[in-house]
């Protein structure tokens, strides 16, 4: 069936703005790359629905897990033969994919060649949200932390929200919020392959214009402009950081506000106090002063995308109240600056961060917290094109730790380049199994205390637990 008609077959409830799909015409979902953040939303949005869902990722990972134990049936194994899909027939299937599956997957190749309408997981996101107002987070860093932020201070309110979120909230589990009562949908929106382009936002948020993705793009100007035409799909209120590269093209009665952090904007941040782990500050709107909110997660970089989300939700008619609770009771998002070791000897932080721009913010959140410390960073570089595109970068920023330690290039979905390594970026380079051995040599090594930082987007975030049981050991 072609996915037109598929959504033509969802039928709008007079009351809740959401969509029912004919299970006459649908009988199966598949998910090719089922484990990734946005698409294990999505299969759990259709499970929820009650439509069979199955899917392929290539390892088990807890997310995985989870969703299989919620029903969701996976399989690990690149063979047709092994999710039986014979039976699936094409008429009543939907397929949906993310490009991080290679082109010579077995099982897209045999979906492929049988005729199965396959679509991109941003194509179907578009669509499952298109009905809702859909307030979306773009940006090359912040934006999983801000959509998340953003979630909660909706579903915590009168107002309420669903929410297709890009990491695991740490305040509820998941990277999916239903609320049939509301009609508010909040999206992470994703500029890697243009998936944002297929989105209809009500409002947006653009955190960051900094190029990324330059294997898609080719050039800084393409990144940005795919920004400024995203820019263009937005009917009510852009809110922007305000001095980024980017000039929005705005349909008409499309409204751009500006936010900040101790800068004068529409909306902003002052006032901030931080003292014994903790951060307060003041936030400013067009109309009104919210004063000493304080922040749920204590790291510098939070303010500002605390100032961003609240924005919205401000806009959209949350009050004060709900605002300082919801900002207060926020507990982050999975691998977003977790602190999990915090001993006199040893504070041991692990990050997601990924590009320069974002570990210099990681680094700059450590050392305004623990100003005091010797910072030890490990960093697994993500891509072999973003390592050769951002070399110089990564390698200035990096040298800014008192001590770096380095991974290999975690490819994804990328062949090896050559004389493309992690050496390229200075630091002592050391296999993933050393890596528990190597931090406890460092970190007994000095008399002072110090902080860990694991930052990188590959598959890093898995050494977590081992690192942890072996800090909380050294006294």
């Amino acid at each position: 069936m072609h996915i037109c008609k598929f959504f033509c077959n969802f039928a709008p409830d007079f009351v809740y703005y959401h969509f029912m799909i004919n299970q006459s015409d649908i009988q199966n979902i598949f998910f090719l790359g089922v484990g990734g953040i946005g698409m294990s939303a999505l299969a759990r949005y259709f499970h929820h629905q009650g439509f069979p869902v199955a899917g392929y990722d290539r390892t088990p990972s807890d997310l995985t897990r989870e969703l299989e134990q919620e029903g969701i049936v996976i399989t690990y194994v690149d063979d047709p033969t092994s999710v039986q899909l014979a039976p699936f027939s094409k008429q009543h299937t939907l397929v949906v994919r993310t490009p991080a599956v290679p082109e010579d997957s077995a099982i897209y190749t045999y979906l492929r060649e049988k005729g199965f309408d396959i679509h991109k997981r941003a194509e179907v996101l578009g669509l499952v949200t298109r009905q809702m107002k859909a307030l979306c987070v773009a940006g090359t860093h912040g934006k999983t932390t801000t959509s998340t932020m953003l979630a909660h201070l909706l579903y915590q309110s009168e107002l309420g929200t669903n929410a297709f979120l890009g990491g695991i909230s740490m305040n509820y589990g998941t990277n999916l919020l239903l609320d049939k009562n509301s009609p508010f949908v909040v999206v992470e929106a994703d500029e890697y392959d243009r998936s944002f382009h297929h989105l209809t936002p009500y409002m947006s948020i653009v955190t960051a214009v900094d190029p990324d993705h330059l294997d898609i793009y080719g050039t800084e100007e393409a990144y940005r402009e795919a920004f400024a035409h995203y820019t263009s799909l937005i009917s009510t209120a852009l809110v922007m950081k305000q001095g980024i590269a980017l000039q929005p093209r705005l349909k008409k009665g499309c409204k751009l506000y500006t936010y900040s952090v101790n800068s004068p904007a529409d909306f902003y941040a002052d006032n901030i106090v931080v003292s014994k782990g903790q951060i307060h500050f003041d936030f400013h709107t067009p109309t009104e002063l919210i004063a000493d909110l304080q922040l749920g997660v204590p790291v510098w970089v939070n303010i500002e995308n605390a100032v961003a989300a609240m924005s919205v939700a401000w806009l959209n008619g949350i009050k004060a109240n709900e605002l300082r609770h919801g900002v207060a009771s926020f507990q982050g998002v999975l691998r977003r600056f977790n602190i999990h070791v915090n001993t006199p000897k040893v504070v041991y932080i692990d990050d997601y961060a990924h590009h320069p721009e974002e570990i210099a913010t990681s680094i700059d959140s450590v050392r305004r917290l623990y100003p005091e410390r010797r910072l030890i960073g490990v960093f697994q570089p993500h891509l072999y094109t973003r390592t050769r595109d951002f070399a110089e970068g990564f390698k200035a920023v990096l040298s800014t730790l008192d001590e770096c330690v380095l991974l290999p290039i975690y490819p994804a979905r990328e062949e090896p380049i050559e004389g493309v390594t992690s050496e390229m970026l200075g630091g002592v380079v050391i296999a993933k199994n050393d890596l528990v051995a190597e931090l406890k040599k460092r970190v007994t090594a000095t008399d002072k205390p110090v902080v860990v930082l694991t930052i990188g987007a590959g598959d890093i975030d898995r050494l977590v637990p081992s690192v942890t049981r072996a800090l909380r050991t050294i006294r």
